[in-house]
């Protein structure tokens, strides 16, 4: 499992945010970053074992974690590093439209889950429709009772419109998430768990619950 020594490394880095910082501390940094890539490998190996989208995807670990370095292009605060891991497991790639498993990893904010966060408006647009369309499997999906006992707070989005899209009657019963702008399950984990040889098994088993919402985005997102 993540071992304490990579969460030290982001707490410094969260407070020395400079290259001259991280150039002194180049070792520590390294040791982080193949910390993450052995427990990414790990977690796609567990993944496999259920979902064989991922297993036929041959995922190389090095491509399922976001880069340190921030994009400072559109931005003013020019700070060079991202102070977190974050791993995606998608079966096209963490760059892909697909939905996908994912991981964060920063001190006092580490969470797992699956889902698609941001599609993009051709992407959202079908899942919407899927969710219109069969709403029925959408909401046995997310009231399974594993489910909810796994994720607790339900659906997350990033974002929600005010009005539900004009292709959709205003009293669908399905609004509440056709103005969803994201479709994602997620729950968080403490810095003392996810050091803990156990975690790893509580990570894949959210994996493994979600799996169904993955599956139902994917199917829409192909369409």
């Amino acid at each position: 499992m993540l071992t304490q020594t990579t969460l030290n490394f982001l707490t410094e880095l969260n407070l020395n945010n400079s290259r001259e910082w991280l150039g002194k501390n180049k070792a520590v940094y390294e040791k982080a970053k193949e910390d993450i890539l052995v427990l990414t490998e790990e977690l796609i190996a567990e993944i496999s074992a259920f979902d064989k989208t991922i297993s036929k995807a041959y995922l190389d670990p090095k491509k399922c974690v976001t880069r340190l370095n921030r994009d400072l292009r559109f931005t003013k605060f020019k700070i060079p590093y991202k102070t977190d891991f974050y791993i995606v497991l998608s079966k096209n790639g963490k760059n892909s439209s697909s939905a996908f498993y994912f991981l964060h990893i920063e001190p006092g904010n580490c969470f797992v889950g699956g889902g698609v966060y941001n599609p993009q408006p051709q992407e959202l647009r079908k899942i919407r429709q899927a969710i219109n369309f069969d709403y029925p499997k959408w909401t046995s999906l997310i009231e399974d009772e594993k489910f909810q006992k796994t994720f607790p707070s339900g659906i997350h989005n990033s974002g929600v419109l005010k009005k539900v899209p004009k292709e959709f009657n205003e009293e669908n019963k399905a609004s509440e998430f056709l103005k969803m702008k994201g479709f994602f399950a997620m729950e968080k984990i403490t810095d003392k768990e996810i050091t803990q040889k156990d975690t790893f098994q509580k990570i894949n088993f959210h994996f493994k619950t979600s799996k169904p919402l993955v599956d139902f985005l994917n199917a829409a997102i192909e369409k």
